[in-house]
């Protein structure tokens, strides 16, 4: 398992992270995805300690923190050996307080997080969303509190666009507050979105970047195929409307280059579409969910090995799609492209 450096900070964390909303789960978002007890989820820690994967991802809009409660009980007795990485500003309700990233909300989350995975640190606690209705310098000098006090040792953002990001870098600058080191963001082979805006400017400003939903919600696994129906067991059925929408032929381009990258290196379609993802710009570890233990040891197998530059090349040709406004300048134009380069190769095959 190779370790590397959180952006700009001095926290290592492991290539793979067990994304934890399994832990627990219910609800139409992620009942679908399989419950994992407190049974199951040691078992699944126990696996990842032995392959070096020590940081587990969850928060606390998880299932109501339950996915918090039974992480907490997975790691008891052996906290000082893991990485605890929670997300807060997701709905806990419908009341005003119970959203968002205000100073009471903020206040009150870390407490509450800390008493459902029995614990008196986290290592990194992440704003799930960007909170408009909440003034920067508010959430700024509220994390900057919660650093001080030894409840959060490091801070990062998630799912925020572009503006916001820097925005928040640069209050944070201006006022000597603790800076996101990483943003939790949806990429994948069938969503690259992340390339255009977050990735340069994670590159210029020193954000690593945690990669949630790396198969693609679930499109990647090598179970679905061109002309063939969805298997009954994909939690597709219920939760395609929650996840980003993919077109069929975009989504069989992309599986049929898998494949064939699959077929040369003896790997499953899964574990070469995170092992491209764990080669790009910016990514730091890749968070991993898994139904049961057999899925979890399969996708641990992404790690060890490198494709080639030709099956890459084979797969961004396949995944890639036309830029949005003004990044399809730099595709279609030398002096755009000259005056401010891509952070990779965009450009789609002809």
């Amino acid at each position: 398992m190779e370790y590397r450096r959180l952006g700009d900070s001095g926290l290592h964390v492991p290539e793979l992270t067990l994304g934890t909303s399994s832990f627990g789960a219910s609800g139409p978002l992620l009942g679908p995805m399989g419950t994992t007890d407190a049974d199951e989820a040691r078992r699944m820690v126990d696996i990842c300690l032995e392959n070096g994967v020590t940081m587990f991802d969850t928060a606390d809009a998880y299932s109501a923190g339950a996915s918090e409660e039974v992480l907490g009980a997975a790691v008891r007795g052996r906290r000082d050996r893991v990485l605890i990485s929670t997300k807060i500003g997701g709905a806990l309700g419908e009341g005003p307080d119970e959203m968002g990233t205000g100073r009471s909300r903020l206040l009150r989350g870390v407490d509450e997080a800390l008493r459902r995975l029995g614990t008196d640190h986290i290592d990194l606690l992440q704003l799930h969303a960007f909170d408009a209705g909440t003034p920067v310098a508010e959430v700024l000098s509220t994390l900057d509190q919660l650093v001080r006090s030894g409840k959060v040792r490091y801070v990062g953002a998630s799912n925020y666009p572009g503006w916001q990001l820097m925005k928040s870098l640069a209050a944070a600058d201006l006022h000597g507050y603790p800076r996101y080191v990483s943003h939790q963001v949806h990429y994948s082979l069938t969503g690259r979105d992340y390339e255009y805006e977050l990735m340069p400017l994670g590159l210029d400003q020193g954000v690593a970047a945690l990669a949630w939903s790396p198969l693609g919600w679930g499109r990647l696994t090598g179970r679905i195929r061109r002309g063939a129906p969805l298997p009954e067991r994909s939690r597709l059925h219920e939760t395609a409307r929650f996840g980003p929408p993919v077109e069929d032929e975009a989504l069989f381009r992309v599986v049929d280059a898998l494949d064939e990258v699959a077929e040369e290196t003896g790997r499953t379609v899964a574990q070469v579409a995170l092992n491209w993802l764990l080669r790009r710009p910016t990514v730091a570890s890749v968070v991993l969910g898994a139904r049961d233990e057999e899925q979890l040891r399969q996708n641990l197998g992404a790690v060890g090995w490198r494709l080639t530059p030709e099956q890459v090349a084979r797969l961004e040709g396949a995944s890639a799609r036309h830029a949005p406004y003004p990044h399809w300048l730099a595709q279609r134009q030398a002096p755009f492209a000259r005056l401010n380069p891509p952070a990779v190769d965009l450009t789609p095959p002809r």
